[in-house]
This record gives structure tokens, C-alpha cells and sequence, in this order.
């Protein structure tokens, strides 16, 4: 059993060598942690406020509502 797990671990450790070596591999890699860098602060921001983020919302929409009411009549 510890040999196939130590054979699974060379063979991952193999693949992403093969991977960062790869301009590709290193392009794909140097794309998401840039997209991670911009996406997981954002949703911490969203996840930290998210409250106070649907109270804005809720109060802009009422006021877009009630504007759009008020020129009906």
C-alpha cells in the first residue's frame, strides 16, 4: 500500500514539474493566481458586507421603483 500511495505522490510530483517547466503550464498557473488575486478579495468583501451591500441595493431599487411610479401618473 505505501508503495503504490509513494508511486501516486512521484507521479503528481512529475506532472507538475512537467507542468511549471511548460510555458504553457506556467502561463495557465501565472493566469489563475492572477485571477485569484482579483476574485478572492472581492468575494471576501462581498461575503464581509454582504448586509449592508443588500440593504444598498434593496434602498436603490425602491427608489428606481418608486421614481418610476411617480412619472406613470
Amino acid at each position: 500500500m505505501l508503495t503504490t500511495l509513494k508511486k501516486r505522490c512521484e507521479s503528481g510530483k512529475n506532472a507538475l514539474l512537467r507542468l511549471h517547466r511548460s510555458e504553457q503550464g506556467a502561463e495557465g498557473i501565472e493566469k489563475l493566481l492572477i485571477i485569484g488575486a482579483i476574485v478572492l478579495p472581492l468575494l471576501i468583501v462581498l461575503v464581509i458586507f454582504r448586509k449592508e451591500i443588500s440593504t444598498w441595493v434593496r434602498e436603490k431599487w425602491d427608489n428606481v421603483q418608486s421614481e418610476s411610479e411617480a412619472s406613470d401618473f
